[in-house]
């Protein structure tokens, strides 16, 4: 599967933005779409994913309650629309995909190209 991910950009604290990732390819081989991201001299964590076929969903504590993952199965896309961003959302966010049934953000096994966020104060 290939992913493509855009949507990212320079983004006032307090601000929002959405992330967009089109997957093509075998996308029927893989369960979940989700998005990952690492920060500045910090390991990849897992920010939110989504079970493409019973839509079960993920979010880190860190964006709980201020994010939204969707999926179109149709156009084979996920989005993540993010809101009150903070500093610490900085980072390059991965659109990734997975294979097992029922896990998500947990091991991944494709990762797309990157796409940066900044949210400047």
């Amino acid at each position: 599967v290939q992913l493509q991910a855009s949507g990212g950009g320079l983004v006032q604290v307090g601000g929002s933005l959405r992330l967009s990732c089109v997957a093509s390819g075998s996308v029927r081989d893989y369960y979940a779409i989700g998005w990952f991201r690492q920060a500045p001299g910090k390991e990849r964590e897992a920010v939110s994913c989504i079970g493409m076929y019973d839509g079960s969903i993920y979010y880190a504590d860190s964006v709980k309650g201020r994010s939204t993952i969707s999926k179109d199965n149709a156009k084979n896309t996920v989005d993540l629309q993010m809101s009150r961003l903070e500093p610490e959302d900085t980072a390059v966010y991965y659109c990734t995909a997975s294979r097992p049934w029922g896990r998500l953000c947990q091991s991944q096994d494709e990762w797309g190209q990157g796409t940066l966020v900044t949210v400047s104060s």
